[in-house]
This record gives structure tokens, C-alpha cells and sequence, in this order.
């Protein structure tokens, strides 16, 4: 007599909570409601206070594809990993206990994956939800992360600022193994891993479709935690691109932008053993420790790598477009990090 064969799922969907009462419901309603059947829905407590855990038990008492654990560590980063390491899927999903996935989500996702090897993580374009109507710097966020849909744009910007919206994505659940999940510290974890498995030669791509709704809200972490302050983001940075600086013989280097923000952000990056030969600017500076010099004066033919450090808005892609008149390839002369 043979054994019965168990099955596991080809997406595990991975969904944190804390006190979300007001919206788990929807966003669990949406993955149940996906075109794509073959899944297992992972609902990880993080030490809930509110109603959230009597829906998430009812919603699991209801359905057998729906899991309920608990992590009694507080933080999105430890349920998360709770999560990550209880699925059995092939894939994994991101999803947020206040965001909405529309129907095909799932099958468009995990059709990509299947059909590109190659490729070890998929996004798609997101729609941002506002619905306080203040978060206008966000709005002009989600416009910018979605127009990153190659696996090129998204490595090429990746240290200007996180390029993906993080619950939006789809994953190998190998790369877990291979290059670690979320690291809890006093930064951006979720961008910390993004940089790191991009480091690590990992294909991020994206579906050039909307298929997730990103609900805004006042109690959105990159909001409200310190670990996503601009301080902690340049520090992640600083991390990962003195690495690739380093591996890529980019040890010295000038930087545009010598505003006092731009130094002190820039001394993240000194402090992982870059070197800066000086700042280019709108105009020239006197400087304590290094020489400025304005842009029109600047020797463009010297063999030289260019960090721009300038964020003000409509000032990233002017200086992009200077650069490229003068002959320099993005990702080979030059790095926008602002």
C-alpha cells in the first residue's frame, strides 16, 4: 500500500499583524479572492491588543490554507521571519495586514518566476491609497518606484532610495538560505535586505502592471519608526555602496553636492575606508578639509567616479542628464545616491 504523497503549496504568502483590526479582514479577503488557488496564507500575532487576533482565528478556523502563528518578540522584522521560515512553498509573498492584492497578483507573479528562472524576486507597480490626502512626499515616492520596472533601473537606483515597495514583492524561498533574511538593528531592515541580496547578484524585476494597493496611514512605520529616519537610510547605504565602491576599484571619488547635508552623509561612506577627492557644486565653496569647485570648472575628461549626493527635487534628473552630455555612463562614471 502506498503512502499518501503530501502536497505543499506553490506560494506561501507571508502576513504580519499588530492591532490591525480595521483591515485584516480586507487584506486577508483579497488573498483569499486571488485567481491563483494554489497558496497557503501565513497570519503571524505580533502581540496583538486590540480585536486582530479573534479575526485572524476566525479567518483560520474557516479556512484550511489559512495558518495563525505567533512571535512574541516585538517587531515586523521578527514576525516577518517567523513567517518566512514556517512557509513550504515555493515562492513567497509578501503582504501587509492594511494593503489590498488585486486578484491576479498571485498567477501573474508566480507565472513570471516560473517563466524566468533566472530571476530571483518580482514586484509589480503599486498604487498609492491616501486616504488623509497629506502624503504628497510618498505619492511622488510610489511615482518614482514605479517607474523602476527593469531589473537595470532597479539595481542602477538602488541607493537613491528603496526601489521596491516591499509587501508588493514575490521571492524565491531559496534565496532565504542562500543570502539570510531580515536583520533586526536601529535601520531600514527591509531595505538592508534589498541592498544585500542585490549585492549578491540577485534579479529583481517587476511586472509592469498595478496589482497591489498601497494603503497609506499616519501608523505606516516608515512614518513613525526611527529606524527609517533619512540619518538611518544614508547609514544602510553607506553599507552596501562602500562595498560596491570597494569591489568595483572606486576607492576615490568626487562628490556633487557639498551642502553641510551632503557631508554628512558622505562621512558615513569615509567612514568605511572611501576616500573623497573633493565636491563639485552649483558654486564654489571654501571647505575646512577638502577643495569644492563649481561644475562648469570641473575637468570632465579626468578618469574620475561621481557620487551625487544632491536630492532637492527636479535636481536628480538635471544632474543625470549634465553627466550623460559630458560623456559619463551611469553605473560605470557616475552613481545618483540622493
Amino acid at each position: 500500500m502506498s503512502k499518501a504523497t503530501h502536497t505543499y503549496p506553490k506560494v506561501s504568502v507571508v502576513l504580519p499583524f499588530y492591532n490591525a483590526e480595521a483591515t485584516l479582514e480586507r487584506a486577508v479577503e483579497s488573498i483569499q479572492s486571488q485567481t491563483f488557488q494554489n497558496f497557503e496564507l501565513i497570519l503571524v500575532n505580533n502581540n496583538s491588543t486590540d480585536q486582530s487576533l479573534q479575526i485572524a482565528q476566525k479567518l483560520s478556523t474557516s479556512d484550511a490554507r489559512i495558518q495563525l502563528l505567533h512571535e512574541r518578540q516585538q517587531g515586523v522584522t521578527f514576525a516577518t521571519n517567523t513567517g518566512n521560515n514556517a512557509a513550504s512553498g515555493e515562492y513567497i509573498a509578501r503582504m501587509d495586514a492594511d494593503d489590498f492584492s488585486l486578484p491576479k497578483r498571485l498567477e501573474k507573479q508566480a507565472r513570471f518566476l516560473d517563466r524566468s528562472p533566472q530571476t530571483g524576486v518580482v514586484s509589480c507597480l503599486v498604487k498609492h491609497i491616501d486616504p488623509t490626502m497629506k502624503s504628497g512626499g510618498i505619492k511622488k515616492y510610489v511615482e518614482w518606484v514605479n517607474s523602476l520596472d527593469t531589473p537595470q533601473a532597479i539595481k542602477q537606483n538602488r541607493f537613491i532610495e528603496m526601489p521596491l515597495i516591499n509587501p508588493s514583492v514575490m521571492f524565491r524561498r531559496q534565496l532565504l538560505k542562500k543570502h539570510g533574511g531580515y536583520v533586526h538593528g536601529d535601520f531600514p531592515e527591509d531595505y538592508e535586505m534589498w541592498l544585500r541580496w542585490l549585492g549578491n547578484g540577485v534579479i529583481i524585476d517587476k511586472i509592469p502592471q498595478v496589482l497591489f494597493n498601497w494603503h497609506d496611514s499616519d501608523s505606516r512605520l516608515t512614518r513613525t519608526d526611527p529606524r527609517y529616519s533619512t540619518d538611518a537610510f544614508y547609514r544602510t547605504k553607506a553599507e552596501h555602496l562602500s562595498k560596491w565602491l570597494l569591489n568595483n576599484n572606486h576607492p576615490y571619488l568626487w562628490v556633487w553636492g557639498a551642502g553641510r547635508k551632503s557631508r554628512m552623509r558622505v562621512s558615513h561612506l569615509m567612514d568605511k575606508g572611501v576616500f573623497i577627492e573633493g565636491y563639485i557644486d552649483l558654486k564654489t565653496r571654501e571647505l575646512q578639509d577638502s577643495c569644492c569647485v563649481h561644475y562648469n570648472n570641473f575637468n570632465w575628461n579626468a578618469p574620475t567616479f561621481i557620487l551625487s549626493y544632491v536630492g532637492n527635487h527636479g535636481a536628480r534628473e538635471k544632474i543625470r542628464a549634465f553627466l550623460h552630455s559630458k560623456g559619463k555612463v551611469e553605473g560605470k562614471d557616475f552613481l545618483l545616491v540622493a
